[in-house]
This record gives structure tokens, C-alpha cells and sequence, in this order.
């Protein structure tokens, strides 16, 4: 069995424990009273305004004047993850880790020490809440797929468990949204077909949707019958280290998408150095609002894990594929293959300053956070007004 466990409102939720005075009250952590940047997460009463996650903030505002803005703080929501990742270890080496406030967890083998994969679940769910008094909601479930749907169907504090042989029936009801890969426009296909459910297109032939969505309509035909064969991967045994974000809305402002881009970078940076990797690829995933997805990578002469060079390389990419012409994003993804770990290699006789300088603020910051906490060191990064207000770090 396998556990997704989701922290409700993540940002959100930690601003209002620290100050108790916002509890009940709508809270949007991202862009400024101004009115610029984007919302980069939202509590549960902001929520009810219609305000979501990559909306301008200036909209936001619009929505619920009477809002709490707050800026964004990724290194003290960083530490707070990490204190989160350390419950998770106290039950299984074996975690998958999705961005700050979400992951995967492979509880086989562990039941003679801690019971079944949901009493695992629950302990995990309370020891969050009473250690760090935040809530989370899991999914238990044979599968990766499953178990995330699981996650989200009762938020907040949900917690879902699904059995082997309860998976059709599990799915069966659930909207055609609920399936990875399915946006408005393949929504607006299907229901043309007269699907409007996980169940009604489990009764499809394949071939039809074949017919519409080419390769991609195997995969939904997989996901529809609650197949999904991919295993927990923890960081030191992953091909590759990447983070993506889905947008609740699909965003066509090429700032927004920079600022999502930076915050996607860090967190993949910070696992490539938790895990002391290095990589040589840098890749970039675009969903448009068409479902046309594109996939683009660049290899460069040495393997890295500094921060900027990622975001310099990840930047370009995104840049060099976006235009005015090209419709809104869905999903925005940011990856580092290649890992190269054959320890120390000799450095360049011409090796780049700046890169030099970079890769030692990393490394000094990474020891003094671990020893000090997450707040007691930053560095001034050259980012624009858009990105410093977005939810970028500012390191």
C-alpha cells in the first residue's frame, strides 16, 4: 500500500498557526497589497472567494478586499518541510517527494513495527498535528494514482483509504477531471462523447479514445481503470529530480510563469544538494490549455547543483518557448537528469567566478540552515519586482 500525504494549505495554514490572530480568517500568501505578483497559496476561507493559487494578486484582492496579504517566506516553509519529511522517516526510508508539502510513502514491511499501512496513515496525520500543529490529508491506496486522488476528496484533515479490490468502485463516480493528464479542453472532448465520469469511460472502447487523444488515450484508459505501476523512487535512487505545479486556472503571463519556474527550481535544488547530486540536464515541461504538452531539455558541459545555474538554464528554455502566440499554461514542470556522482573531479583552470561564488553561498547556507535554522542566512538574488513579489525565494 502506498500513502500520499497532503498538507492543507500549506503556506497558508503555517502563517496562521504562527499568528493565531488569523485563524477564521481569509489569508493569501503572495504578491503585495499593491496588487502585484500572484497569490502563491490561499487558506480555506480565501478559498470560498474564488481565489486560488497563479492568480494575480490584483484579482485576489478584487475578490476579498478584506483579505490578510502576507509575503511569502519559502526558507521558514522549507524548514517547516523538512520537520515533516523527519515524521515520514520515523516510519520508512522509502519517500517520494513531490514539492514542500506533498509526498509519496511506501509502507511495505513495516507492519510488525507500526500496524497497517492506515494505522501508519493516522499516526502520521497526529503526529503532524500535535507536533507542528498543522493538518495534513492522506490517501491510502494499492497505487500512486489512486492514493492522490484519495488525498484530495476530503480536505481538510481527510483521510481516504481505498482497499485492492475496492479501486473500480472507488473510481467509478468520480468526475473525469479527477484523471491526470485531463484538462478543459480533453473535458470538453469527452463530454461531447457523453463522458462525464471516471466509470463512464472505463465502458469506452480504447480505440475511440485512441482516436481522439492518440498515445495519451492509453494512458487514460490505464488511469481509468485504476492502473498505475510506477514505484516510490526516493530521491538517491531517482533517474532524475523534478517538481511540477498544475495551475487551477491556466496562466498566460510570462512573469507568473517565471516566478512558478524560480520556486520550482529551488525546491529541485534543494533535493539535488540534500542528496548530494549533481546533474548535467535541465529540463522544462509546458502543458498548454490545448493539452498540447512540450517537453524540452539542455545538457550542460558539467554536471551542477547551484541554484542560479539551474535557474539561468531553466529560464532560457522557458523563454525560448513561450511567445505571445502561444496559448495560456496548464502545468509548468522543471527537472535535473544526468547525475553524475563519481565524487570530486578536478575543477576548470578557467572555471567560472560567479558559478564559484554561487555553488559557495549554496553550500555555506545549506550548513548554517541545518545548523541554525532555515532564517538565519540569506543572500540578495537580482530578481525582478514580478518575481520577488510571486513567491520567488529571496536568497
Amino acid at each position: 500500500m502506498i500513502l500520499h500525504v497532503d498538507m492543507d494549505a500549506f503556506y497558508a495554514s503555517v502563517e496562521q498557526r504562527d499568528r493565531p490572530e488569523l485563524r477564521g480568517r481569509p489569508v493569501i500568501v503572495g504578491g503585495t497589497p499593491e496588487g502585484r505578483g500572484v497569490v502563491a497559496a490561499a487558506s480555506y476561507e480565501a478559498r470560498q472567494f474564488g481565489i486560488h493559487s497563479a492568480m494575480p494578486a490584483i484579482t485576489a484582492r478584487r475578490l476579498c478586499p478584506q483579505a490578510v496579504c502576507l509575503p511569502v517566506r519559502m526558507r521558514h516553509y522549507a524548514a517547516i518541510s523538512a520537520q515533516i519529511r523527519e515524521i515520514f522517516q520515523r516510519y520508512t526510508p522509502t519517500i517520494e517527494p513531490l514539492s514542500l508539502d506533498e509526498a509519496f510513502l511506501d509502507v511495505a514491511g513495516t507492519e510488525k513495527l507500526f500496524g497497517s499501512a492506515c494505522d501508519v496513515a493516522r499516526q502520521i496525520q497526529a503526529t503532524i498535528r500535535e507536533e507542528l500543529n498543522l493538518a495534513a490529508s492522506v490517501g491510502v491506496a494499492p497505487n500512486k494514482f489512486v492514493a492522490k486522488i484519495a488525498s484530495d476528496l476530503r480536505k481538510p484533515q481527510g483521510f481516504v483509504y481505498v482497499p485492492p479490490d475496492g479501486v473500480a468502485a472507488f473510481l467509478e463516480p468520480l468526475g473525469i477531471e479527477r484523471l491526470w493528464g485531463v484538462g478543459k479542453v480533453s473535458q470538453q472532448v469527452l463530454h461531447k462523447l457523453g463522458v462525464r465520469t471516471i466509470g463512464q469511460l472505463r465502458q469506452m472502447d480504447v480505440s475511440i479514445l485512441r482516436d481522439h487523444f492518440g498515445k495519451q488515450g492509453d494512458h487514460l484508459w490505464d488511469l481509468a481503470h485504476g492502473r498505475d505501476e510506477r514505484r516510490v523512487v526516493p530521491d538517491h535512487l531517482a533517474k532524475s529530480i523534478s517538481h511540477e505545479t498544475t495551475f487551477a486556472q491556466d496562466v498566460g503571463d510570462l512573469a507568473v510563469l517565471r516566478a512558478c519556474l524560480l520556486d520550482l527550481t529551488e525546491q529541485v535544488a534543494r533535493r539535488l544538494r540534500r542528496q548530494k547530486l549533481s546533474g548535467r540536464t535541465i529540463q522544462l515541461k509546458i502543458r498548454f490549455a490545448n493539452f498540447r504538452t512540450i517537453t524540452r531539455a539542455h545538457s550542460l558541459p558539467a554536471p551542477t547543483n547551484v541554484t542560479q545555474t539551474l535557474w539561468e538554464t531553466a529560464a532560457e528554455l522557458l523563454a525560448a518557448n513561450l511567445s505571445a502566440a502561444t496559448p495560456p499554461v496548464r502545468l509548468l514542470g522543471m527537472g535535473v537528469s544526468g547525475f553524475d556522482n563519481r565524487g570530486p573531479q578536478q575543477g576548470s583552470l578557467f572555471a567560472d567566478e560567479d558559478t564559484e561564488r554561487h555553488s559557495r553561498l549554496d553550500v555555506v547556507r545549506d550548513a548554517i540552515r541545518e545548523k541554525f535554522g532555515e532564517s538565519a542566512l540569506g543572500r540578495g538574488a537580482r530578481l525582478t519586482d514580478q518575481e520577488k513579489s510571486s513567491g520567488g525565494p529571496s536568497e
